[in-house]
């Protein structure tokens, strides 16, 4: 079978720079990884893998990438080799060693030569109230948790049996995958890194040698926290892999929506209602803040959506020097379910008002003027 161009194995146009053509080689070889690819993918993928393998050895050499470009599969020798057998091997090894990284988080090597990984990070989602978040608390929540298998005691055999050492990789864990001059080394498929293999596994863990449980965790939560902020606490996610260290536990901080307050960075706003005679004649007036009540001082003639701020009576972030402010917006609430006593008082005041002029109702004078200049 006739092989594939090597600028369309990766998928870059003939002109492409040296950091596009390694991109490029990186993102198949972590695709087509036989680590990543098992069951009956995996033939199709190892062969994909060795392929752009192979173009990223040769377009990663110049001078073997100019003479593949002069003549094709025909200019260059597979077989070929520089100087010590090493030609083109910085480059490639450079690209391999970054993958390597990505897929086994630079975890690379551990007691015995066994591979060793870092433990996944895990989420949790935590509802708080808003005044929870403005000062802070101190909360438990329940996390999953690993611990020693009672009836095996660790080892993820069944009692009365032992593990024994992988054949594959004889123990240390991992393989070497060669093809021709390269070599590349990778987990072992069968042992999974450990370097051994259990016959009769566990029946209570399943040869993991560990029981997934529950733990109680301490959380402080900081005052000033926002919604979608995470808290970290190092070390309480997922365990590692033969000795790696453990992920991490992220707390993804949910407030919950308040009655009154709505929340605006470190600013607060609430609808605060107010009496049409109260805006008309002027007053004071109680408003609610998080630390307690406060007093707004309603000037004579307050319209609807007038909005008064108290300063300092929001919430201090928890990256800020000084707490945010308290915005009031005033609604102004008309009278329902008068009493024809009353009905005949707000009609009197209303012939009263029309005496007046426009000075009673300077928006209304304004508005009339405005329809009569659209309607000319």
């Amino acid at each position: 079978m006739s092989k594939r161009d090597y600028y369309e194995v990766l998928g870059v146009p003939k002109n492409a720079g040296e950091d596009d053509i390694k991109k490029a080689y990186r993102k198949l070889a972590m695709k087509y990884h036989p680590d990543r690819n098992q069951g009956d993918a995996a033939k199709g993928a190892e062969e994909k893998f060795k392929e752009a393998k192979e173009a990223y050895e040769m377009l990663s050499d110049a001078q073997k990438r100019a003479a593949y470009d002069q003549y094709g599969h025909a200019g260059v020798d597979p077989n070929m080799r520089g100087p010590g057998g090493t030609e083109g091997f910085g480059g490639f090894a450079e690209a391999f060693g970054d993958i390597f990284g990505d897929m086994f988080g630079g975890q690379r090597g551990g007691r015995g030569g066994r591979q060793v990984y870092r433990g996944n990070d895990l989420s949790y989602a935590m509802e708080v109230t808003l005044d929870e978040a403005a000062h802070g608390k101190d909360a438990q929540i329940r996390i999953p948790s690993w611990e020693s298998c009672d009836t095996c005691h660790g080892s993820g055999a069944k009692p009365g049996t032992s593990a024994k050492t992988c054949g594959t990789c004889q123990g240390s864990g991992a393989v070497q995958m060669r093809q021709g001059f390269f070599s590349v080394q990778q987990t072992c498929p069968h042992c999974r890194g450990t370097g051994k293999i259990i016959p009769e596994p566990c029946l209570s863990c399943h040869g993991q040698g560990k029981i997934k449980k529950q733990k109680t965790l301490e959380v402080k939560i900081p005052a000033g926290i926002d919604d979608g902020m995470r808290i970290r606490s190092t070390g309480n996610g997922e365990p590692g892999t033969n000795g790696g260290p453990p992920g991490d536990l992220y707390i993804e901080i949910r407030v919950k929506k308040h009655d009154i307050f709505e929340r605006d960075g470190d600013d607060l706003h609430c609808q605060v209602p107010v009496s049409f005679i109260t805006a008309a004649l002027g007053g004071e007036i109680e408003v609610p803040t998080l630390s307690g009540k406060a007093a707004i001082d309603i000037p004579e003639g307050t319209q609807a959506g007038k909005q008064f701020r108290l300063r300092g009576k929001g919430i201090k972030g928890v990256r800020a020097s000084y707490p945010g402010d308290l915005y009031c917006h005033i609604v102004v609430e008309t009278p329902v379910k008068l009493t024809e006593h009353q009905r005949k008082l707000f009609k009197e005041l209303d012939e009263s008002l029309k005496k007046g002029g426009a000075k009673h109702s300077p928006s209304a004078e304004s508005w009339t003027d405005r329809l009569k200049s659209f309607f000319s």
